[in-house]
């Protein structure tokens, strides 16, 4: 992509907070340019939230301009290629042609926008705690770089607190007043890969301010992006609200799992127990069992509420306890895996799917990862095939695995094996084959009774 062309005033450490307009003034000129939608907006991270939103938003008619420190992803959007493969590249390609869309690897590009939405990574460090080092690069160079007058929004997923106390000083140790010189709002991403049913745009959006001219900003941006916003009163609420959404699937996820543990040694099916409970229209929502969750959101937010709880005093057991049980769910494939086989050493395994969920190529926490680092420790050789994964990625938990080649789906591929382990029920593998050539199935999704296919001889687990 062709640099993008600064000029010296908006270059970063040019701008200074002291000569902005005063704030009801800059707050009424960003309210026209928004609904007027000549409003550029940086959107910093082009990953799983922030190249829907830009979509999005540059769908709203408004100019977006991508950050992204990943030059391959750059190059991509920059071509008019979705680096995801559930993002629809046709939207993209014709955003891109029309100059509604940009990216950029260069942070100076953010002096064009009146509008910043910080949409990077919240992680576990190494020691298990949050991580805002993203969040906090980001906004730095936001606070450097950004016009007077300007409104800068956190989507990234993090605990009650972080927008006012770690976001807002980043600001003001530039000169920058919040609420006079610059504008501050939070409003959690509820994206959800691959879901046709629910775009960026159809999803409702909780909006909040650090001060009312923030939020009525904030509204006011997403309220042109999206069908329907929900004003939140403090930061904090909204902050809080995103983890609850999650901890709620983490912990039904997790009972769910152990549901599935004690209906097995009962002799019971668990999905068809908990399909049969589904039929129930009040009261009950079903969650289904599986290898261990994966992706950013369920292994991820409830360790942030609980190591929030923790720093205020407070123990969170029901919690932690679902933490554990879902952090456990793909040490109890392998033992089933292993149990089946009598033992694992010297076994060929063949593991299907390593994207964390159906038709998604996102390896993020998948427990695939984690399910072929412990086979191998028990000495299986594993190999596997995901159609939408040609090689394992660089991750930081499983830096060993990295570049390791999948198989290519044929006859051939098929032979050999002591047993097939199905992780992630992708489309368009032929499961049916895989059971014809394979003489031992696990399947961890319920994939052949779902898909009414024979499940003659397939294990659960």
């Amino acid at each position: 992509m062709t640099a993008l062309v600064l000029d010296q005033a908006m270059r970063p450490g040019a701008v200074d907070a002291k000569t902005s307009t005063r704030p009801a003034a800059a707050a009424a000129q960003l309210a026209g340019r928004i609904a007027a939608r000549d409003a550029t907006v940086a959107v910093v991270g082009l990953g799983h939230v922030g190249l829907p939103l830009a979509l999005a938003a540059a769908q709203a008619g408004f100019r977006i301009v991508g950050l992204d420190t990943d030059r391959g992803k750059v190059a991509c959007v920059a071509a008019g290629r979705s680096p995801l493969n559930h993002v629809e590249p046709k939207v993209l390609q014709s955003l891109v042609a029309e100059g509604r869309l940009m990216a950029a690897t260069d942070p100076g590009c953010l002096a064009e926008a009146e509008i910043v939405l910080i949409c990077v990574p919240t992680p576990l460090g190494r020691d298990g705690t949050p991580d805002l080092g993203h969040v906090r690069a980001a906004v730095g160079t936001a606070a450097r770089v950004m016009r007077p007058g300007g409104l800068l929004v956190l989507e990234s997923t993090t605990w009650p607190g972080t927008t006012r106390q770690v976001v807002a000083p980043l600001l003001e140790a530039r000169g920058w007043r919040i609420g006079e010189h610059v504008f501050l709002g939070y409003s959690p991403e509820r994206e959800d890969p691959g879901n046709a049913r629910f775009r960026t745009a159809d999803i409702p959006k909780l909006v909040a301010g650090a001060d009312d001219a923030s939020r009525q900003l904030a509204l006011a941006l997403y309220g042109a992006i999206v069908a329907r916003v929900v004003p939140v009163e403090t930061l904090e609420i909204a902050e809080a609200a995103k983890l609850a959404e999650n901890v709620f699937r983490a912990v039904n996820i997790a009972l769910a799992n152990e549901l599935k543990l004690g209906f097995a040694a009962m002799g019971l099916d668990a999905w068809q127990v908990i399909e049969a409970a589904a039929t129930k229209p009040f009261g009950y929502m079903p969650f289904w069992p599986g290898p261990g969750p994966g992706g950013h959101c369920i292994p991820v937010d409830p360790v942030y509420l609980a190591w929030a709880a923790r720093a205020h005093g407070v123990a969170m057991p029901l919690l932690d306890a679902s933490i554990a049980v879902n952090a456990a769910a793909p040490e109890h494939v392998a033992a089933r895996v292993e149990q089946a086989l009598g033992g694992l050493a010297a076994r060929r395994v063949l593991l299907l799917g390593l994207g964390y969920k159906r038709n998604i190529a996102d390896v993020r926490d998948s427990p695939a990862l984690v399910l072929i680092e412990a086979m191998e420790a028990r000495g299986a050789t594993v190999g596997f095939h995901d159609p939408l994964v040609p090689e394992i990625p660089h991750t930081p938990e499983h830096p060993a695995l990295a570049g390791r080649p999948g198989l290519a789906w044929e006859a051939a591929m098929l032979a050999g094996w002591d047993a097939a382990l199905i992780v992630t029920d992708h489309d368009g593998v032929d499961y049916a084959a895989l059971r014809a050539h394979v003489p031992l199935v696990v399947d961890t999704r319920n994939t052949y009774a779902r898909r009414g296919l024979d499940a003659s001889g397939v294990l659960g687990a």
